[in-house]
């Protein structure tokens, strides 16, 4: 049984939309870079772990674990698919995790992947909107951008954010993913047109929203033990967590607060043996600006209702005191849904490894991720550490 579990490679694919590409050319690619980032050989891999929403719907193909196996020639190991709606990307870095630290694994591949453009855009939300509570949601027209739109206008009502302080992440995560190289979006984007922006569901707009997007990640995963066979500097991660709440927003004890998301941070930094301010870096879940903005105040950043004002004070910048979503976020980077939770690792390990460029966080040592599915009905946070 391993004490820790190690990230010893990291990998993306682009993000965006890659019409020339199918789904088994996105993964590959970010299964190859992190193989090679590690320095492990294809025999050295036990077995493969890969996160998916909906490929069946999307392109036509399931089956992914073993078309993964297939396609990167690694001999017949075992393949395991994991679905969470949005947090699929994460579930399946803890699914991993857990397998290496009861030892049935010592290295493993995780991979997070969706390719959502071959649909038209009716196709993909009708898609997208299976996780929410489609009996009670979905059915009756429900999309996300409608129910973030409760929260955001509830939030308003609640503890007087402004539309201002709405579109403040969009302005921050888009100037991060400037300096990502994979990012769907790399250029900024000024605060007049984010708030200028058309309106989807009132007061959510289309730039206070993640957009469709193709794309993978890939890690490998050991125990301690291996991890010193390949590298000197090794990321651990030093705790995993889950955590459910209802489907259904109607259904909830506080439509502004995701439950799920202070359950698993909290079991987080307590595993962990450390507090919020021992963090240095934050990827927190952004398909919509409200999500960001609750999310700080979920995981401690901010107290309750004062989510706005942190990010009007610079608080969540590269620079202040808690930088978040130093990648560009599911915003900017863009938000393959399956890869999400994964590419959410890659970032932080970049991170702490301090190749992160020119969105570096001086001093990196320790960060926190946490990836949501639906409206936070799941809720999978991690903390690595150098």
């Amino acid at each position: 049984m391993s004490n820790r579990v190690a990230i010893i490679g990291v990998g993306l694919s682009k993000f965006g939309e890659l019409w020339e590409q199918s789904i088994v050319d996105i993964t590959l690619e970010a299964a190859m870079v992190a193989i090679f980032d590690s320095g492990v050989r294809g025999a050295d891999i036990e077995a493969v772990c890969i996160g998916n929403m909906s490929a069946g719907r999307f392109t036509g193909q399931e089956h992914l674990g073993a078309l993964a196996v297939d396609a990167g020639g690694l001999g017949g190991v075992p393949a395991y698919s994991v679905e969470a709606a949005c947090a699929s990307g994460g579930a399946a870095v803890r699914q991993a995790y857990m397998a290496i630290r009861s030892g049935e694994h010592d290295v493993m591949m995780v991979l997070g992947t969706e390719k959502m453009s071959d649909v038209n855009q009716t196709e993909a939300m009708n898609t997208i909107s299976v996780a929410s509570d489609w009996e009670w949601e979905g059915m009756f027209g429900a999309t996300f951008p409608a129910l973030y739109a409760f929260i955001a206008r509830r939030h308003m009502k609640e503890y007087g954010t402004t539309e201002e302080q709405l579109s403040l992440p969009t302005v921050k995560n888009h100037a991060n993913a400037a300096h990502n190289p994979y990012a769907q979006f790399q250029r900024p984007v000024p605060l007049k047109v984010v708030m200028g922006s058309g309106m989807l569901a009132d007061p959510i707009r289309v730039l206070h929203s993640s957009p469709v997007t193709d794309g993978a990640a890939g890690l490998i995963m050991c125990s301690e033990e291996k991890a010193k066979e390949y590298t000197d500097t090794p990321v651990y991660i030093e705790s995993s967590t889950q955590a459910s709440d209802t489907l259904a927003l109607h259904d909830r004890r506080d439509i502004c607060t995701m439950d799920a998301v202070v359950k698993s941070s909290k079991e987080a930094l307590e595993k962990a043996k450390v507090e919020i301010k021992d963090i240095d870096v934050f990827e927190l879940h952004d398909s919509f600006t409200i999500g960001e903005i609750t999310l700080t105040e979920d995981v401690g950043i901010a107290k309750k209702g004062e989510g706005g004002q942190t990010l009007s004070d610079g608080l969540t910048e590269i620079g202040g005191k808690f930088p978040v979503n130093t990648s560009g976020g599911l915003k900017a980077r863009g938000h393959p849904i399956g890869a999400t939770g994964v590419a959410q690792i890659v970032e932080l390990a970049l991170q702490l490894r301090e190749q992160g460029g020119g969105r570096q966080v001086d001093g990196a040592e320790r960060g926190l991720a946490v990836n949501i599915g639906g409206t936070g009905a799941t809720s999978i946070v991690h903390i690595l550490g150098r």
